[in-house]
């Protein structure tokens, strides 16, 4: 389905073809955006940080950065962004962008409860993830983890204080793309889930044929067929996307240990997981270290995970 059925800023998009900062040319969008689009990141929509566009920068012009800024509301920033043009036509490329966030409007918007009352009855609580928040609650917050960037004269330096972080603050945005704080306890329980083709114990959130079709490839090939070399959470080559997930295709192609049919994404502080159906196995990274790419440690992760798979 298009999205502007329950989003109507997003009816009749344009698309940037041409043009500069100050003056972007753009044509109609050839239909509208659909849910898959947004699920397989190729709605045309960007992220501001990408820096490698005229729509990059006026994203920056449109304070669209942060999703997770603590002034904003989701529904109000998402009728800001469906006003600038998309970087590509409506499923002709893959670009890591903003879909998730906006999938997280539409589930607000079709289930007509703010989109983290949403998530924790639906979700957190019938799994027992007890520990995930958009806001970190007062008697958990001496357990929250600081968050590191690299220091221009080596080392690293404080990016995040948990003493003044807005994840502790009085903050409107629930952001579907990131803005969470969790614990390798609950995300093991989610990933669990997963693994298990949508059940955890005695709850089941998803069927199994779905989780099938989510962790599917549905490129015309791998990312690299169908995206450009910009900033990602994975390498493009030998790696497909699926419905929300990465999904490895061909490890040879990847250059990396790893089994066809393996689904993944990374986080933005370095953090990383995987679900591997062939070896019946999770591995999940937690860290605090901003960019990603800092260092290669999720390739060395990767490689020792495996490494130790001996039987």
């Amino acid at each position: 389905d298009p999205i502007s059925r329950f989003l109507p800023a997003f009816k009749g998009s344009r698309v940037a073809v041409g043009g500069s900062r100050g003056k972007i040319e753009t044509v109609p969008a050839e239909r509208d955006i659909t849910f898959r689009d947004l699920l397989t990141h190729t709605s045309g929509l960007t992220y501001a940080f990408m820096e490698a566009t005229a729509v990059d920068a006026m994203y920056r012009d449109n304070k669209l950065a942060d999703f997770g800024h603590p002034d904003g509301e989701l529904m109000d920033t998402v009728e800001k962004l469906a006003k600038i043009p998309l970087i590509a036509q409506p499923g002709r490329e893959w670009n890591y962008s903003v879909s998730t966030d906006v999938l997280g409007a539409l589930v607000q918007a079709i289930s007509g409860q703010r989109f983290g009352a949403f998530l924790q009855e639906r979700i957190f609580g019938p799994l027992g993830m007890e520990d995930t928040h958009f806001i970190v609650p007062e008697d958990k917050r001496a357990r929250f983890a600081a968050n590191y960037v690299p220091h221009p004269k080596g080392g690293v330096m404080l990016f995040d204080d948990p003493a003044t972080s807005r994840y502790v603050g009085d903050r409107k945005m629930e952001s579907g793309g990131g803005g969470l704080a969790s614990t390798t306890g609950d995300y093991l329980k989610f990933c669990t889930m997963l693994r298990n083709k949508g059940v955890l114990g005695d709850v089941r959130l998803l069927g199994r044929k779905t989780v099938e079709l989510m962790t599917t490839n549905h490129l015309r090939g791998d990312m690299g067929d169908m995206g450009q070399a910009r900033f990602s959470e994975s390498s493009y080559l030998g790696i497909g996307f699926g419905l929300g997930f990465s999904v490895m295709l061909d490890p040879a192609k990847a250059q990396i240990l790893g089994s066809p049919g393996e689904y993944a994404w990374g986080g933005a502080a370095s953090t990383a997981f995987w679900v591997d159906p062939v070896e019946d196995m999770i591995v999940i990274m937690m860290t605090q270290l901003m960019p990603s790419s800092t260092y290669p440690i999720r390739k060395e992760l990767r490689v020792l995970s495996y490494q130790a798979v001996i039987d």
